[in-house]
């Protein structure tokens, strides 16, 4: 049968990617030397016909380049621009990646344009995370070494500018499916805060009942967690690895499939989060202890919310 690598190039290399194998097989983990051609794939920014792809590819990055022409050789939006520059420097501050100008000076160029593109929404907090993995994954094939800890300076100016356009084009995609997250009132995330209380209420009673008895609000720690997807409570390589089964779960995934991690997340500290008072829930689950996971880690979470998934979806009449 071969290697999993083995398996993942026999799929790539076919004249017509079949994108459920793809997905099937990109559930348990994509190799990290392969991420940069296998999630264009399983987002949908590069056609599946092989013979299309590297025209496709080309296309895409020019109209990019042309809307960013477009978007900077006018006056910018200086409330917009203004909220945007205050919160890069903020993105990710643990990852070296992200302290760096270069990187740093793509975001902005990134997020400036996808929001004058998408005016119903805009530019909203949380938007910034939810574009570094792409650009740390896309960085990565033009670099030896660790694109955590990289200089993205070195490269060439054409390089730059091709992941920048894959990330921009990336997230547009992510976004497309998850925008009423963003839109005034961000309903989709207030919907999803709602679900993931009613579920913890009848999967663990007795942890939604302490919760309630110290007057801790599932918004109070939950809205992040959905905002940005546990970017802010796991580790980058973690975040990239929970992509990976996200982006083969369908384009739902980032809410549905997402609001499952977090209840399986909640409930991996049921035990010490009731002896907890109010106060010290907040500050735990604010700052979880998870800067020594692993993929292993990573995997046994995504595992324990599918059997979640697979019980509670669609359950309706389970819940009251």
């Amino acid at each position: 049968m071969g290697t999993r690598l083995d398996k993942f190039n026999f799929i790539l290399n076919s004249p017509v990617v079949d994108i459920e194998k793809l997905q099937k097989l990109s559930w348990s983990g994509v190799p990290s030397s392969l991420r940069c051609a296998v999630w264009p794939l399983l987002l949908g920014y590069l056609p599946t016909n092989s013979s299309r792809r590297a025209t496709t590819l080309s296309k895409k990055r020019a109209e990019y380049a042309t809307a960013s022409l477009n978007a900077f050789d006018r006056p910018l939006d200086s409330k917009l621009w203004h909220q945007i520059v205050i919160d890069v420097p903020r993105t990710n501050p643990g990852n070296p990646l992200w302290q760096n100008d270069t990187a740093q000076r793509s975001l902005e160029r990134i997020l400036y344009i996808w929001s004058i593109r998408h005016p119903a929404s805009g530019y909203v907090q949380g938007i910034n995370d939810l574009a570094t993995p792409f650009y740390q994954v896309y960085l990565s094939n033009y670099i030896q070494g660790d694109a955590h800890s990289c200089d993205p300076s070195l490269l060439s100016a054409t390089h730059l500018q091709e992941i920048e356009a894959d990330t921009f084009w990336s997230l547009s995609k992510l976004l497309d499916g998850i925008q009423d997250n963003y839109i005034i009132a961000q309903p989709g995330i207030m919907r999803q805060v709602k679900r993931l209380n009613e579920l913890t209420r009848k999967v663990d009673p007795e942890l939604s009942l302490h919760l309630s008895d110290q007057g801790v609000d599932f918004i109070q720690f939950s809205f992040r967690w959905i905002n940005c997807l546990l970017m802010r409570e796991v580790q980058m390589s973690n975040v990239i690895r929970m992509w990976d089964t996200y982006l083969s779960e369908g384009t739902d995934s980032f809410s549905c499939f997402h609001t499952y991690v977090c209840l399986a997340f909640l409930n991996k500290w049921s035990k010490q989060l009731k002896l907890l008072d109010f106060q010290d829930i907040i500050m735990f689950l604010q700052a979880p202890p998870t800067q020594s996971w692993s993929d292993s880690d990573v995997e046994l979470l995504l595992s324990e919310a599918y059997l979640l998934k697979t019980v509670w979806d669609n359950a309706q009449s389970h819940i009251s």
